[in-house]
């Protein structure tokens, strides 16, 4: 408004959607209009860039040996969890993911995309199963498909290590697709360490866990 009224700011009052000066009212402005001319004012001049960079990579030969990206993003999860003996229900008592994401440019994003992937990680290792039949999906909706939602949220932790990533976009590394992929054998390592069997068909349900004990304990299949 200072601008576009030629007076100082300490000048100008905004009263009824209007603003305007104090010295010389008949200096004045809609708001609506102001905020407008604003918002597509053209003053200054547009700079555009554009760069792009492909790193050098070495894809797999016969020896299956090869470096196909020039960054990776690490990490690891751990679970603690209680086993219901009864039931074969698992209950998450404790998550914790620790990843390498290079420079955390936005922490508070990052700890979400964490966050979100590990709880779709959990239901991959729990509760989620597309059951067909002759190449008919047979639990396609949301009653039996068992999606967790936020009450089903264990109490979690992320680590973030910031290492620089001399490739990476000021140092930054991915974080899309790391936070599902260790939920399963992290939740299934700690099934083990809890009850002493190892089930290895996903989801880990509690019919799974219920016959692995049967077996373990010698009752046979």
């Amino acid at each position: 408004a200072a601008l576009v009224l030629n007076e100082p700011e300490d000048e100008l009052e905004l009263k009824d959607r209007t603003v305007f000066s104090r010295r010389d009212p008949e200096k004045r402005i809609d708001l609506g209009k102001l905020l407008r001319g604003a918002h597509y004012r053209s003053q200054g001049k547009m700079i555009m860039a554009e760069y792009f960079y492909d790193p050098d990579t070495v894809m797999l030969g016969k020896d299956f040996k090869g470096n196909f990206s020039k960054a990776y993003a690490y990490g690891t999860h751990g679970v603690e969890v209680e086993v219901d003996t009864e039931t074969g229900q698992v209950k998450i008592l404790k998550y914790v993911a620790a990843h390498d994401v290079g420079k955390a440019i936005n922490p508070m994003l990052i700890e979400g995309q964490i966050y979100g992937g590990a709880m779709m990680g959990i239901g991959y290792a729990l509760t989620e199963q597309m059951i067909f039949v002759e190449g008919d999906m047979k639990n396609a909706n949301f009653l039996d498909y068992k999606i967790l939602t936020a009450k089903d949220v264990p109490p979690m932790e992320s680590v973030l290590i910031e290492p620089w990533e001399e490739y990476g976009p000021f140092g930054a590394k991915g974080i899309g697709e790391p936070g599902c992929v260790p939920s399963a054998p992290a939740i299934a390592n700690a099934i083990y360490d809890a009850i002493g069997v190892r089930i290895k068909d996903l989801p880990i349900t509690p019919e799974k866990i219920l016959k692995a004990l049967k077996e373990k304990e010698g009752g046979g299949a």
